[in-house]
């Protein structure tokens, strides 16, 4: 699984001036970062760039997908079913989490202070996010997730309720309400979940949108970020 392999793609969009910033954004289930970036420069009309902001595409190691029939793929970590009512993969997303949060602390050794660092991501990869925002490495600048889920009785929630944190990373989170995937009221339920525990989390609905990226969320987000690390 995920314990022994390395993060080894990375598709990379350096600042085009200063770096003072980082923006790490994770691919959905069997995707890729290569992918991932087109769809958002495609959406964005133009490559999504900033003059301080490098953003980081990785792409997951290959390794079995439990609700793909244990098919190898492109996951971040395994799931026992694409459904909220399951317990989590602990082991699997320990060993991703541990792994990313190296790519993080090599940021900042780089002269990125953590609270300049965000994560961000596609259903998947939006977990994933959440994940390492809320109970790996919760000094960072913010999370931003995409169609994502946590499942009920999440190891987050527990993470949480069992830690005194006194301050969270901020959350924006957009959800299509007609999502076949991961239905909006995941999405909602993980939100509200958040917020309960502390989290300042902005839940935007996307009208007669399925699981999907769309413009409009492209724009929000970059205005989100812009407003997060500014120059």
């Amino acid at each position: 699984m995920a314990a022994i392999m390395k993060i080894s793609k990375f598709n990379i969009v350096p600042a085009t001036k200063k770096h003072t910033a980082t923006l790490f954004f994770f691919h959905g289930s069997g995707d890729c970062g290569k992918h991932i970036k087109s769809t958002i420069d495609m959406l964005n009309r133009e490559e999504l760039k900033f003059p301080h902001i490098k953003i980081v595409y990785p792409t997951a190691p290959a390794q079995p997908y439990t609700p793909n029939n244990e098919m190898i793929s492109n996951v971040w970590f395994n799931r026992k079913s694409v459904s909220n009512n399951v317990s989590e993969e602990e082991h699997s997303i320990d060993s991703m989490c541990h792994m990313l949060v190296q790519l993080i602390d090599a940021e900042q050794s780089n002269g990125i202070p953590c609270n300049r660092i965000i994560v961000g991501g596609f259903s998947m990869g939006g977990a994933l996010s959440l994940y390492l925002a809320y109970r790996y490495k919760l000094s960072l600048g913010g999370c931003v997730v995409m169609s994502s889920f946590l499942n009920k009785n999440s190891l987050i929630y527990k993470y949480l309720e069992n830690n005194k944190i006194e301050k969270t990373p901020p959350l924006l989170q957009f959800h299509g309400d007609l999502d076949t995937i991961v239905p909006i009221e995941w999405g909602k339920e993980t939100c509200n979940n958040l917020k309960k525990l502390g989290v300042n989390a902005t839940f935007v609905p996307l009208k007669n949108i399925d699981h999907e990226l769309i413009v409009t969320e492209i724009q929000d987000f970059k205005q989100w970020l812009n407003n997060i690390l500014p120059e």
